[in-house]
């Protein structure tokens, strides 16, 4: 059986700490104390829980994406907007499924990919093939296919590859 290190992530403790400061909305000495033991100890623990670490290799490329996806976030809920508040005729509303297929197979970009299309608006991620080369989405207003599949994989899996592989 494969044996797992337990290992602290600082940022982790710190991060966990500043919430428990946070949350508790003190920083007394006994505060401080208590939120860093809890935040060390639920860090230690967890690790074990989380073996595959991510390696991201270009943060630069993960800023412009996090760029891309706020503009992309921004336009999405102009566009349901205006379809909810009926500025759109209805018939002119195609919803339905997608399916795009993916180079990307690491975890976490996969797992990044998930929450881009799930935080976009018109877009969820429906479901993932299981030996992982198609993604299907649900889209709201689905006007051009090819147009979005192309949209998909050079805007948000094209820099997660480059991310995470």
């Amino acid at each position: 059986m494969k044996r797992i290190e337990n290992s602290l992530s600082p940022t982790m403790v710190v991060v966990l700490t500043v919430a428990w400061l946070v949350l508790n909305q003190s920083v007394s000495p006994g505060h401080l104390l208590l939120g860093a033991a809890l935040a060390t100890a639920f860090t230690w623990l967890a690790s074990s829980l989380r073996p595959l670490r991510a390696r991201i290799s270009r943060l630069d490329v993960a800023a412009l994406l996090v760029l891309v996806v706020v503009r992309d976030i921004v336009a999405s809920n102009l566009a349901v907007a205006r379809i909810v508040l009926g500025l759109r005729r209805v018939r002119d509303i195609r919803s339905g499924f997608l399916e795009i297929p993916l180079d990307l197979r690491d975890p976490h970009g996969l797992a990044a990919l998930a929450m881009i299309v799930t935080a976009t608006p018109g877009t969820v991620w429906a479901g993932l093939s299981p030996d992982g080369d198609v993604l299907t989405l649900h889209v709201l207003d689905l006007r051009d296919e090819a147009a979005l599949v192309r949209s998909i994989k050079e805007r948000y899996e094209r820099p997660l590859r480059k991310i995470f592989e």
